[in-house]
C-alpha cells in the first residue's frame, strides 16, 4: 500500500486539510480558498444588486459577514464545491434527491467529504480499506 498523506489541523482550516487529504497532497492553500470565497461573495453581491442597490435587502446584505468564510479560516460547502470543480468533480449530498436518483452505492465510492459540528474531514478508500483522514486525528 502506498503512503497515505494526512495533513494535520492548523487553526480552523479544516476545509483546506480536508481537500488536501482527499487529493493526497498540498493542493490547496488558505489563500486559494479565500480567493474562491471572495469570488462567491462578489457573485452573491451582484445577484443581490439586481434587486436594486438602494433596497433594504441589499443594504442589509452588505452589512452581513461572508457566508463563505469567516475570520477563523472556516470555509463553506460552496467554497469546497467550487474548489472541487477545478478538478472536474461534483459534490453530491447524501441526503439529496440527486443522490437517491443516481442509486449510488457508498461501498463503490472512493471518498467522502464529511461535516460534523462545523468541522470538515475526508473519509477515503485506499485499496479495499477505508481511512478516516480527519485532520484532528493524530495519525493513521
Amino acid at each position: 500500500m502506498e503512503l497515505i498523506f494526512h495533513e494535520k489541523q492548523e487553526g480552523s482550516l479544516c476545509a483546506q486539510h480536508c481537500l488536501n487529504n482527499l487529493f493526497q497532497g498540498e493542493y490547496f492553500s488558505p489563500v486559494e480558498l479565500a480567493s474562491i470565497a471572495h469570488q462567491l461573495d462578489e457573485e452573491e453581491r451582484m445577484r443581490m444588486a439586481e434587486g436594486g442597490v438602494t433596497s433594504e435587502d441589499y443594504r442589509a446584505f452588505l452589512q452581513q459577514p461572508s457566508g463563505n468564510m469567516d475570520d477563523t479560516g472556516f470555509f463553506s460547502i460552496q467554497v469546497i464545491t467550487n474548489a472541487l470543480k477545478f478538478w472536474g468533480l461534483d459534490v453530491i449530498l447524501l441526503n439529496s434527491p440527486a443522490y437517491q436518483k443516481l442509486g449510488i452505492n457508498p461501498i463503490n465510492e472512493r471518498s467522502f467529504i464529511c461535516n460534523y459540528e462545523q468541522h470538515w474531514f475526508t473519509i477515503r478508500k485506499f485499496g479495499k480499506l477505508w481511512f478516516n483522514l480527519d485532520s484532528l486525528l493524530e495519525g493513521i
